[in-house]
């Protein structure tokens, strides 16, 4: 199964080749909802408002804030005109806060052509805009891109980025074969039309999370969906210090994964349970089987087609992966996939900031 998804999925993204179109030509509004984001709007949102495009507005949506936030944006108001701000004091008690945020902002947009990044993130260059852009081919209504995570010593940030990676090369090859599920709301764009077409964040307003993958899911079957991942379209994010704060992000993503359609749920669940099990009954026959051959040449055999698609598709995506740490990374992920699968099915309750 795993040499299957490698052929069918992998294989044609790590060949896949984007239009070389250099500028695009409509304006566009970058929406970013924060909320107690002070240090970062004052660390990241001048590489936002700086981009070298001919057109755009940076919608900030403060959301509750109750740091120096507005006094943030104040300031950077002042410096930057193409900078708006929106507050929101109060959301109402059956919707998500995030998502009303991002309505908010939405229905404030000026243009419509929409990018959207978290206070979090810092774009890549200073062509970031102009990348995203770039991908709205023809009909094209919604852009996928990726957002890796910056690279600090540890294994953890390790096990956070290689998660990124096969995430991101999951998305982005079933978008390739037209089986779009999921984008990251770090590095996101679409149109205001596709936004109104499905009535927003209508089917699932009040569910936390989601603002982005069940976006997607909704949107889809009615609209065109592509792909951007060069270099300076990505934009790079904060990692989680500590592995309980990191679960916790974790688990909420799940969580929402329980609201994807059955199909994908399929094409996700096949590939994630396939690396499982062949962990787990590997882990077995070291402890049952006397002549370990055929299974470590099976495993040598999975090991150097699996690894060497996630090195080539790493470099890629211009992303950092130690081939020496591979294998541990491998193990780790889906075995730390496999238990909190297991905490979302057994523990229902998640946390938001």
């Amino acid at each position: 199964m795993q040499l299957g998804y490698v052929a069918y999925y992998f294989i044609p993204f790590l060949y896949y080749k984007p239009k070389a179109l250099t500028h695009a030509d409509f304006p566009v509004s970058v929406i970013i909802a924060a909320h107690n984001e002070h240090h970062n709007l004052q660390q990241f949102l001048p590489a936002v408002l700086q981009q070298l495009y001919y057109k755009f507005e940076v919608i900030v949506v403060d959301d509750r804030s109750t740091d120096d936030t507005q006094k943030i944006l104040f300031e950077l108001s002042q410096q930057y005109p193409n900078l708006r701000i929106i507050t929101i004091t109060k959301t109402p008690p059956e919707l998500n806060p995030k998502k009303f945020a991002l309505t908010q902002g939405i229905a404030a947009a000026c243009y419509e052509h929409l990018l959207f990044t978290d206070a979090d993130c810092r774009p890549q260059g200073a062509n970031w805009i102009n990348n995203v852009a770039c991908a709205f081919y023809t009909d094209t209504a919604i852009v996928l891109g990726y957002s890796p995570y910056t690279n600090i010593y540890g294994f953890l940030n390790n096990l956070i980025r290689f998660e990124t990676l096969v995430s991101a090369i999951q998305y982005f090859s079933f978008a390739i074969r037209g089986n779009s599920y999921l984008g990251v709301g770090r590095n996101l764009a679409y149109t205001k039309t596709c936004f109104n077409s499905i009535n927003g964040f209508e089917a699932h307003k009040n569910i936390l999370g989601g603002d982005d993958d069940l976006f997607v899911r909704d949107a889809r079957d009615q609209n065109k969906v592509n792909i951007v991942f060069a270099e300076e379209s990505q934009t790079i994010s904060i990692p989680k210090q500590t592995y309980l704060a990191w679960v916790i992000q974790k688990r909420r993503h799940m969580a929402v994964g329980r609201q994807y359609k059955m199909a994908d749920k399929v094409r996700i669940g096949v590939f994630m349970l396939a690396n499982i099990f062949f962990y787990l009954s590997l882990i077995i026959l070291l402890f049952v089987e006397t002549n370990l051959s055929g299974a470590g040449i099976l495993f040598g055999l999975r090991c150097i087609v699996m690894y060497t698609v996630y090195k080539f598709i790493s470099q890629k995506l211009k992303e950092s992966l130690s081939v020496a740490l591979l294998p541990l990374l491998d193990l780790a992920y889906f075995l730390n996939y496999l238990i909190l699968g297991v905490s979302v099915l057994m523990y229902n309750k998640v946390r938001w900031k």
